[in-house]
């Protein structure tokens, strides 16, 4: 199976793909969906541009949403516990659940669970990837109505996470866009300064006064350096930085 579900070429997506789907349905009779990035809109897909989610997981119609409208993960409570923990763990409207406790979940807002998760139960393995990207797979009932998976997490949980971190963190690897420059990177000193007042929590404006410059003089130097960082938005910019150690004290 763990060979089975690495990817080493664009070629070798769909095979892959398809060989988690029946190892996940094997292990516990359960269907996977599966992010390579909750912060992105891009839905994953073949060396042919086929999406996944749709020809090999077979989400269609209504539970197509969850790829469809990648905004709902800034509402859904499963993306948003990834942020928070790095192990497997299963969850419906009663709470989350944890093999080690983790006093972050506990303050997640679980109201309209089904309507926001698209699920009423899931497993979910998060996948934390270099430069600061989540990925995310969920492991779900073909039946809608199941509401406790506490059986197969016990049971499997940790070999579902195993085979969806070796599928999801090899298709990144194949399917890197990320220019080969980027671990050597250099940003500006007005840059970092900018970075480091935002991490800080300053506003463009905050930052604007504070170095004597205009908002949009702030603004243009946080952009660039998220282009720079690969960088989907602001936060992930500031993470990057911090990650690859352009964020110190500020003196």
């Amino acid at each position: 199976m763990l060979t089975a579900v690495r990817v080493r070429s664009l070629a070798e997506i769909r095979l892959a793909a398809e060989a988690l789907r029946d190892a996940v349905h094997g292990l516990a009779g359960l269907k996977v969906a599966v992010t390579d990035n909750i912060a992105a809109a891009e839905p994953m897909k073949d060396a042919d541009g086929v999406i996944l989610a749709g020809e090999v997981f077979g989400f269609s119609g209504e539970d197509s949403r969850w790829w469809r409208f990648p905004q709902l993960a800034l509402t859904s409570p499963l993306p948003m516990a990834c942020r928070f923990e790095s192990e497997p763990f299963w969850c419906n409207a009663e709470g989350i659940r944890t093999r080690t406790p983790n006093a972050l979940l506990a303050g997640l807002d679980l109201t309209n669970f089904r309507e926001r998760a698209l699920t009423s139960a899931a497993i979910v393995a998060p996948i934390h990837l270099p430069f600061g990207q989540i990925a995310a797979a969920s492991f779900l009932s073909p039946d809608p109505a199941v509401d406790d998976l506490s059986a197969p997490f016990e049971a499997v949980g940790e070999a579902l996470a195993l085979l969806a971190r070796i599928f999801v963190a090899s298709y990144v690897k194949v399917t890197e866009r990320r220019a080969a420059s980027i671990a050597r990177v250099m940003l500006t000193k007005r840059e970092v300064e900018c970075l480091r007042w935002a991490a800080a929590g300053k506003t463009n404006d905050e930052i604007a006064m504070i170095v004597n410059l205009k908002r949009t003089t702030i603004r243009f130097h946080i952009r660039s350096a998220a282009q720079k960082l690969d960088a989907v938005n602001r936060d992930q910019a500031l993470f990057k930085a911090a990650q690859l150690g352009f964020l110190g004290t500020l003196r």
